[in-house]
């Protein structure tokens, strides 16, 4: 697939209702972005624990974990992230924090990445007293970064929507925040966009005046949903003439594979952000992520949906994988060894991964547990004779079926 020059910089929208002068852009810009082109994911290095990971992604910043991470997105043509800083993270470090942001977008945009920082959250969210610590915060934010080209927009508070759909209290108090941080925003950085990661499409019509990019997330578990969705945005959209992105899509624990709904937003020209690109071991990372820390996957049809290829729905030709007799034999080799009185451990651990890779290599084995790694673990440990029987009778349980009866 060619890979797509995408443009990273970014104008705000010709309609503003906050204050904001149209027809800006970021400092270092020349080119507005082409939001229907954001190919994003949102970041957290895989090695940090919750529940602290979004303070200490900061305080235990390493620059070059962040380079080999940002490099692993480069090589999927990823053009944006969306990344937490929170206060938490500037009560600890202080201006010692503005040196690590710096790093971080410098080191996006060498590689094409822009940068939306989400940073709304803080103690004067529910006690508005303390809002002129909300101001300074503001104001570190931008004086860091406002001067940088790889800046693309600010990401104001995270899903004021969600957390309280049981309590209208803090409802009321996350978006009265929201209003609060898109005045002081703009009123500090009038050049670069600000967008609020609300939680669903309710949320952002309700919120659509405070902001200069719309951002609706969704992790609907049918296509048809997904599908309804993104209409729904969009129509909005065009109606009040702002751009639109989706900031986090793709769960699995939710149904929402990473293969069909980023399928669905490609086709319908929407931008979008995956929830997230590392997995996260003490994080997020049993239902999401594309990379582990060593920079393998873990399911290779994520990284293919996000360079655009899908998997097929419609015209299938299934695997044969005992086209050459190999399931036969192999099934056979594994009845015999397990019924001797004192098989070969090597001998049983190379029937294994044959087995193994016959599985894989023609999808008739579930891959939560992947049978290759089953084997390694074997090789790697102390030889257990009866373990290797165990796991070889359950492979040749999965395999015979696909036996070619003649």
């Amino acid at each position: 697939m060619k890979t797509i020059n995408f443009l990273l910089l970014v104008v705000l929208p010709t309609l503003l209702t906050v204050g904001c002068e149209s027809g800006k852009v970021p400092a270092g810009s020349s080119e507005p972005i082409d939001y229907d082109a954001i190919r994003g994911f949102n970041y957290t290095p895989a090695g940090v624990a919750a529940p602290r990971h979004h303070v200490d992604s900061w305080v235990r910043y390493d620059e070059s974990v962040t380079n080999f991470d940002l490099d692993l997105a480069k090589g999927l043509n990823l053009n944006q992230t969306r990344v937490f800083v929170n206060y938490a993270a500037y009560e600890e470090l202080g201006d010692e924090l503005a040196g690590r942001l710096q790093h971080f977008v410098r080191s996006c945009h060498e590689r094409g990445i822009g940068v939306m920082p989400v940073v709304g959250n803080g103690p004067w969210v529910r006690d508005t007293t303390l809002r002129e610590q909300g101001r300074r915060w503001a104001e570190f934010l931008v004086n860091t970064l406002k001067d940088e080209p790889g800046l693309a927009m600010w990401d104001i508070m995270n899903e004021p929507d969600y957390s309280s759909r049981n309590d209208s209290l803090r409802r009321v108090l996350n978006y009265d925040n929201c209003r609060f941080l898109s005045r002081l925003f703009h009123e500090l950085d009038p050049a670069t966009p600000v967008t609020i990661g609300m939680a669903g499409v309710d949320g952002m019509i309700e919120m659509a005046e405070w902001v200069d990019v719309l951002q609706f997330h969704d992790y609907s578990p049918t296509r048809g949903e997904i599908i309804n969705t993104i209409e729904r945005a969009k129509e909005f959209a065009a109606g009040v003439g702002k751009p639109l992105i989706n900031g986090e899509i793709g769960c699995l624990a939710r149904a929402n594979p990473y293969d069909v709904t980023l399928e669905e937003h490609m086709k319908a020209g929407v931008g979008w952000y995956i929830w997230e690109l590392m997995i996260v071991r003490d994080g997020w990372g049993s239902v999401h992520g594309v990379f582990y820390e060593d920079g393998t996957v873990r399911d290779p049809s994520i990284a293919a949906a996000i360079m655009g290829y899908f998997r097929n729905r419609d015209n299938i030709l299934p695997e044969v994988p005992d086209r050459e007799g190999m399931v036969t034999r192999t099934v056979a080799e594994i009845d015999k060894w397990t019924s001797e009185p004192n098989p070969g451990w090597s001998r049983g651990l190379d029937l294994a991964e044959t087995a193994a890779n016959l599985m894989e290599s023609s999808q008739a084995a579930a891959m939560i547990t992947p049978p290759t790694w089953e084997v390694e673990m074997l090789r790697k440990g102390a030889e257990d004779i009866p373990a290797l029987k165990t796991l070889l009778k359950k492979y040749a349980q999965v395999l015979t079926p696909y036996i070619i009866q003649k």
